[in-house]
């Protein structure tokens, strides 16, 4: 299969789309060729069959170039593939959707999210079919939505010996927080949560990594002045965002990941953090009944995050290990090669 995929950067050390890059592996594996446009190129190594195109935004281009670049790309390249795969972006069904229709080229958006608008369904409609991998997300209401794993690649993200036969134990009682610092993360809470349990003498130390947009900066320093406020700066840091790889040894020393995004977007991090060996402690309704329901809480609700915290942090090794292992068993259940042989199939 010939492939063109549209996504937003290809860089393996951005802290939140490095993911990207192993995707793009596991789909060369299973491509005669792959052409790739993205809005930022940064560092990368792809295998020979993988040509990477961006649209210039690491080189300053105006956004009138990057339309400019879109359409040339999508013309001159037109032989190269066969169908295209639109990863998250709309826009660009918006802008070359018609273009390729006329092309005879297969089109397919993966959009997990829990908003959307009428651009949305107009984007779906050059669409052969529409991927996302939570049924609530905004586009599972597409009658040519299929629902697909969420694509970790377990041969990476895994736990040490130590964690996967059960011998390590909580005494730091570490807590993770790995995400975008923004208001639709809810960090907030998670710090509310915090607070509430040292006011009761729980003992909690919190890491949290992720970097803020620029519209989101004034926010993040809202949280770093909670902190203080609240007499946490001994509990709770903060550390700049990581490429993904990095992530491993990171999850790797927690003990609980915590996840407050909606139901409607089904973060990759929760079954990364699976797939490591640590605890998850979420509020995505997509888990329920797949999981421990001692790893769900209620949405923004502090109490309930708090009450839910504290006893996953006093499990016995035993209970620890048992459900680390199913939580594994889930994280392989949505393993990436899995993701892109089904992803493949669906376009061909």
């Amino acid at each position: 299969m010939k492939l063109l995929i549209i996504t937003q950067k290809v860089d393996q050390n951005d802290p939140v789309l490095g993911f990207m890059h192993g995707w793009l592996h596991a789909f060369a594996e299973r491509s005669e060729k792959l052409t790739v446009i993205c809005l930022q190129k940064g560092e990368h190594a792809l295998p020979p069959n993988v040509r990477v195109l961006s649209l210039g935004k690491e080189s300053g281009v105006p956004r009138c170039g990057y339309i400019a670049n879109f359409f040339r790309y999508a013309w001159q390249y037109r032989a190269d593939h066969d169908a295209v795969f639109v990863h998250m972006n709309q826009e660009y069904l918006l802008l070359g959707g018609w273009l390729w229709k006329l092309l005879g080229k297969k089109c397919f958006m993966w959009r997990n999210h829990h908003s959307g608008d009428w651009r949305t369904h107009l984007a779906a409609m050059f669409c052969g079919a529409v991927f996302c991998t939570s049924k609530y997300s905004y586009t599972a209401r597409f009658k040519k939505t299929k629902l697909m794993p969420v694509g970790i690649d377990t041969e990476i993200f895994r736990p040490t010996s130590s964690i996967s036969s059960g011998a390590s134990s909580m005494v730091n009682r570490n807590v993770l927080f790995l995400a975008r610092m923004a208001p639709v993360k809810k960090p907030h809470v998670l710090i509310e949560a915090v607070s509430m349990l040292a006011k009761r003498g729980v003992a909690v130390k919190l890491d949290l990594y992720g970097d803020p947009l620029p519209a989101d900066v004034g926010y993040y320093e809202g949280l770093k002045d909670m902190v203080k406020r609240e007499g946490l700066d001994e509990q709770v840091k903060f550390f700049a965002g990581i490429p993904n790889m990095q992530t491993v040894a990171v999850y790797q020393s927690h003990d609980v990941c915590v996840n407050l995004s909606s139901s409607g977007m089904y973060d990759k991090t929760i079954f990364e953090a699976m797939a490591c060996g640590s605890l998850v402690l979420v509020s995505n309704r997509n888990l329920e009944g797949v999981i421990d329901s001692r790893c769900i809480f209620k949405e923004g609700d502090v109490a309930d995050l708090a009450a839910k915290l504290s006893a996953l942090l006093s499990l016995s090794i035993s209970e620890r290990s048992n459900i680390i292992a199913r939580l594994r068993t889930v994280a392989e259940e949505n393993n990436l090669k899995t993701l892109v042989g089904r992803l493949i199939t669906a376009m061909s």
